[in-house]
């Protein structure tokens, strides 16, 4: 199914479906977190290992509040002044993983990578789902990342449900830093 509604497709992940969508540079691969059915779909439609991990994407802040518990007053700041910065290249950060983040979320990691957008589509979507939601790159492994509807349609075909929209303005992926550490995990 083909969507343009934020709604359809907000109720889609509700349902445990995978949604495919544009995000600020590719289209993304999403579903509720919480729902390990739809994950492991995710898993088996990208034939990508559980050990990887995934990004989960938020549309604000305060989704994800309860995540930046765990690092100091600094790191904390920096973090959210770079999901603030709306000319900044999109950034994912490593995080101390909760309690309540699904083992199957972060793979081998003791980490959770997430990343808070500002891609209009994708803050309302997960507004509209009313949290964070999975986020990885539209193609099977191996295989260049989708960057219109119609070459995840070729990926997928008729297994997902797409929210038709436009990709933002970012050439590349986002960044990943490891926000208590500063590492460059993905330049």
């Amino acid at each position: 199914m083909i969507t343009t509604s934020v709604a359809e497709a907000a109720d889609s992940l509700k349902r445990g479906q995978v949604l495919a969508y544009p995000t600020e540079a590719v289209w993304g691969l999403g579903c509720d977190p919480y729902n390990e059915a739809a994950f492991n779909e995710i898993l088996k439609l990208k034939q990508r290992p559980i050990e990887k991990g995934v990004i989960l994407l938020a549309g604000h802040i305060s989704q994800v509040e309860h995540l930046l518990a765990g690092l100091t007053p600094e790191m904390r700041d920096t973090v959210i002044a770079s999901w603030s910065n709306l000319t900044e290249r999109a950034t994912t950060w490593l995080l101390p993983a909760s309690e309540d983040i699904p083992v199957w979320i972060k793979g081998d990691h003791p980490k959770v990578a997430i990343r808070v957008t500002t891609h209009p589509l994708c803050v309302a979507l997960c507004n509209a789902f009313d949290g964070f939601i999975v986020s990885t790159s539209a193609n099977p492994a191996g295989l260049e990342p989708a960057r219109s509807l119609q070459e995840a349609n070729k990926y997928f075909s008729h297994h997902l449900t797409y929210l038709n929209g436009d990709l933002g303005l970012s050439q590349e992926p986002s960044r990943i830093l490891d926000a208590e550490t500063g590492q460059i995990i993905r330049a």
